[in-house]
């Protein structure tokens, strides 16, 4: 082997190593970048879509998860519960939320994709207060004889049926909003996301 062959031999040699090492070198910083894209904690409270499991959720239950900083409602109706929106709708505002910018799938009797499921933002569209569950009906509500159960305000007074839709002569001007949402499964809902965007 000539001096020449050898130098071009120890010449690929060392671009092969230099290669490797570059590639190494390019992929170690390449991981944490990639890993700086996913949103953080305060990100995700700034209005990063959230995902909510309502597997363990018993029907006549809710649970609350935070989206963009707001509590967001999540109500399992029971059949009892949906009922009760046939004997609210003469007594509601805005029964089928056309008052107030709602997305499409908010525009009915029950405000949500699956009847089964109330989503909205728990803060009162007067002052911002957050209601409060009232779900039992008549006497055992406080809230008189025929309460037939729903959210009560109480900073002034705003009362709301279990489709959040805010009765007739309250301080409320809306119905509490429905947050965008969609489902990813049967018992997992995105929200903050619906894909109509």
């Amino acid at each position: 082997m000539s001096v020449e062959e050898k130098m071009d031999d120890s010449r690929r040699q060392l671009l092969l190593a230099t290669s490797v090492a570059g590639g190494a070198a390019a992929a170690a910083t390449a991981v944490p970048f990639v890993a700086s894209l996913t949103p953080s904690e305060r990100a995700k409270a700034a209005g990063a879509p959230v995902e909510a499991d309502v597997s363990k959720l018993a029907p006549g239950e809710m649970t609350t998860v935070e989206w963009q900083g707001k509590p967001v409602w999540i109500l399992r109706r029971t059949p009892e519960m949906l009922a009760t929106l046939d004997q609210t709708e003469d007594l509601v505002a805005d029964p089928k939320s056309e008052a107030s910018v709602q997305p499409e799938y908010a525009q009915n009797q029950a405000r949500s994709i699956k009847p089964e499921f109330l989503v909205t933002v728990g803060i009162c569209t007067h002052l911002g207060c957050s209601p409060s569950e009232k779900f039992k009906s008549g006497e055992a509500s406080g809230l008189g004889a025929d309460w037939p159960g729903g959210f009560l305000c109480p900073c002034h007074g705003s009362t709301f049926d279990l489709a959040a839709r805010v009765y007739k002569g309250k301080p409320a001007p809306t119905n509490l909003d429905v947050p965008p949402h969609k489902y990813l499964a049967d018992t997992k809902i995105l929200i903050g996301e619906d894909g109509t965007a």
